[in-house]
C-alpha cells in the first residue's frame, strides 16, 4: 500500500528524474527511522553458486544503483545479492536526455541510458564502506568513445581495480545503448575477451589470494546459433557463469503502446518470455557445468519460479522492482 502511494507521486514525474529522487531519498534514509517505509525481513534460504554463499536467490539486477549509492538500502529490503553499475574506466554522461521511458500498458521500461556512471573509482569508494552482508556483483563496461577493437583494455582496467572489492564481476558486453558493444558476443571478438578476462582473473587471483567469480551477460536477441556459439566459448574459457538476460530492440510485443518507438533497450513484462527462452537454450548447451543468472521480466513469484525452471540458479529484478518497490522483493525470497 505505501509504495503504490508513493509509486503514484513517482510516476507523475519525468522517469529519470523520479529515479534519481528516488535513489537520494534512499540515501538519505537508510539508518534513520524512515528506513522502516522499505525495510523488512525475509526467510533465510541459503543457496550456493559461483563458488559463493547466497542469503537468497534473488538479486537486484545492474543499472539501478549504477555508482554503488544504494547498497546498503537495497539490502534492508531483503535482495540476497546487489548487481551495481555498469561502471566504466572514466565517469560519462551518458546518452543525451530524454533517455529513459515507462511503457505502462505493458509495464515495461525503454531506456537509452548509455552507461552513464560517475566512474569506476567513485564506485569502489561507494562499495568499500557498505555494510552489506550479501553478494556485491560488480557490472562493468567500455566507454562510449573507447573504439570497440580496444574495448577489451577498458574491461581489463574495470576488473583490476574492482577485483579486490567484488564478490564477482559482470561483464556487460550487451547493451544495446553504446554503438558495436554487442559485436564483442560473437566469434574472434568474443574469444578475444574471454581468453584475455580469464587469463587477468588467475593473475589476479593469486595477486589478492582470492578468487573473484566472472559472469558474462548476454542480450536476449540471440538466434539459436549465436547462443550456442557462446555456450561454446563460456566452456572453453570456463567462465564462472551466465547472466542471461540484457534488454532486448525487440518491439512486436509492445507495438502501438506508449513509447514503442522510442529507441534503446525494452525490460519488464514485455520481455519476460523471450528471456527465458533464451535461459532454456543456454542451459541445454552449458548442462550445469555454469550457473545462469536469469533477469528479464520478472514481475511475481511464477515468473522468478519460470526462469528457474529453465535452468537458471539466481534471479534479478529491476523493472518489476519500479513497477511493485519492496513488496516484490519479500514474495519472491519467501516464495521461491
Amino acid at each position: 500500500m505505501l509504495y503504490r502511494i508513493m509509486r503514484s507521486f513517482l510516476f507523475k514525474m519525468n522517469p529519470e528524474k523520479a529515479h534519481d529522487l528516488s535513489i537520494k531519498q534512499l540515501k538519505l534514509t537508510h539508518g534513520t527511522v524512515l528506513d522502516l517505509f522499505y525495510r523488512q525481513k525475509v526467510q533465510q534460504r541459503p543457496v550456493q553458486v559461483m563458488g559463493l554463499t547466497f542469503p537468497n536467490s534473488l538479486g537486484l539486477a545492474a543499472g539501478l544503483d549504477k555508482n554503488a549509492e544504494c547498497i546498503d538500502a537495497f539490502g534492508a529490503m531483503g535482495f540476497g545479492h546487489i548487481e551495481v553499475g555498469t561502471v566504466t574506466p572514466v565517469g560519462q554522461p551518458g546518452n543525451p536526455s530524454p533517455r529513459l521511458f515507462r511503457v505502462l500498458e505493458g509495464e515495461g521500461i525503454i531506456n537509452r541510458m548509455g552507461f552513464n556512471n560517475d566512474g569506476v573509482d567513485n564506485l569502489i569508494e561507494n562499495v568499500k564502506s557498505s555494510n552489506f552482508k550479501g553478494v556485491i556483483g560488480i557490472n562493468i563496461g567500455k566507454n562510449i568513445n573507447t573504439p570497440v577493437e580496444q574495448g577489451k583494455e577498458d574491461y581489463i582496467i574495470c576488473m583490476e581495480k574492482v577485483y579486490p572489492h567484488a564478490g564477482y564481476i559482470a561483464v556487460n558486453i550487451s547493451s544495446p545503448n553504446t554503438p558495436g558493444l554487442r559485436s564483442l558476443q560473437y566469434g574472434e571478438a568474443l574469444d578475444d575477451l574471454l581468453s584475455s578476462l580469464k587469463e587477468r582473473q588467475q593473475a589476479l587471483a593469486k595477486k589478492h589470494e582470492k578468487y573473484v567469480p566472472i559472469a558474462l551477460k548476454v542480450a536476449p536477441d540471440l538466434s539459436d546459433e549465436e547462443i550456442e556459439s557462446i555456450a561454446q566459448s563460456l566452456l572453453k574459457y570456463k567462465i564462472d557463469g551466465l547472466i542471461a538476460t540484457n534488454t532486448t530492440l525487440d518491439r512486436e510485443i509492445i507495438k502501438g503502446m506508449s513509447h514503442a518507438s522510442e529507441a534503446g533497450g525494452l525490460s519488464g513484462r514485455p520481455v519476460q518470455s523471450k528471456s527465458t527462452a533464451v535461459i532454456a537454450k543456454f542451459s541445454e548447451h552449458l548442462k550445469g557445468e555454469i550457473p545462469i543468472i536469469g533477469v528479464g521480466g520478472i514481475d511475481s513469484v511464477i515468473a522468478a519460479k519460470e526462469k528457474i525452471a529453465a535452468g537458471a540458479s539466481l534471479v534479478q529484478i529491476y523493472s518489476g522492482f519500479i513497477y511493485q518497490g519492496p513488496p516484490l522483493v519479500k514474495n519472491i525470497v519467501n516464495h521461491i
